[in-house]
């Protein structure tokens, strides 16, 4: 009697090719549809230090250079978390905004796909041709092997320098909402100070994730936007432009 795929005991054929499907995936992907794997402690550690002193938390990414012979994270646990967070705090806005569940849908989508991703991907792949076009030690004529920025690298400096970005312009402004709403120049400075405090730190945690390769040269240049969000605060400012009070007018009305 010939056995049809329906008679195949449970752990036959099936299992044992997606077995084999998941093996072949990179590690990352891997990972990240396996939420056991990853590393959520230690992820959660890196978040807090990048709020405190994110200069401790690029020297475990020495380490994991030794260790991985890579640069970039092989955990997703990062990107997961904040996505994860990002979802949690457009629910709070759409809240108290009384928004429906299309407005907390919109949220999610500009704060996940667009502010996070979309500009991640773009801001990160501008920031590895830049590295590796023009800052990078050329090492012809040596016995030193050839580095290159990694693109996952780029992203994952993108990641670190968002998620203290997204805890002062998302949640600490949740806080001042009452305040930064109001009509009237004091409390246009002080969102405007906000933002511009956010985008300060962002550039500077992004310089020193390009600062700790020993391969690259000159990495002050991504200090350079610091000033240009000094002048924004200034234009804004001088405008009356209240950063917060539009923000939340084109994610919420």
């Amino acid at each position: 009697m010939s056995t049809t795929p329906s008679a195949l005991p449970l752990g036959g054929t099936a299992p044992r090719s997606s077995g084999r499907w998941l093996k072949n995936m990179p590690e990352y992907i891997r990972r990240a549809i396996n939420y056991p794997q990853m590393d959520v402690d230690y992820t959660v550690w890196q978040m807090v230090y990048l709020c405190l002193a994110p200069a401790k938390v690029y020297r475990t990414t020495k380490y994991h250079r030794q260790t991985k012979n890579q640069w970039a994270r092989d955990d997703p646990a990062f990107v997961a978390i904040i996505v994860l967070l990002m979802a949690i705090s457009s629910l709070a806005y759409a809240i108290a905004f009384h928004r429906n569940f299309f407005g907390f849908l919109k949220a999610v989508f500009f704060s996940v796909v667009i502010d996070f991703l979309l500009a991640g991907v773009v801001l990160s792949t501008i920031m590895w041709w830049v590295a590796n076009t023009y800052l990078r030690i050329d090492s012809t004529g040596t016995h030193a092997t050839e580095q290159y920025v990694e693109w996952m690298y780029s992203f994952d400096v993108h990641c670190n320098s968002y998620f203290p970005f997204f805890m002062i312009v998302n949640v600490g402004q949740y806080f001042l909402l009452p305040l930064f709403l109001r009509k009237g120049m004091l409390w246009a400075i002080f969102a405007n100070l906000l933002y511009c405090c956010a985008g300060a730190y962002y550039t500077f945690v992004t310089f020193l994730g390009y600062d700790i390769l020993p391969f690259l040269q000159h990495t002050t240049v991504f200090l350079y936007p610091i000033p240009a969000c000094g002048f924004f605060f200034i234009i804004t400012t001088a405008m009356r432009i209240n950063i917060c009070r539009a923000v939340m007018a084109f994610y919420f009305t």
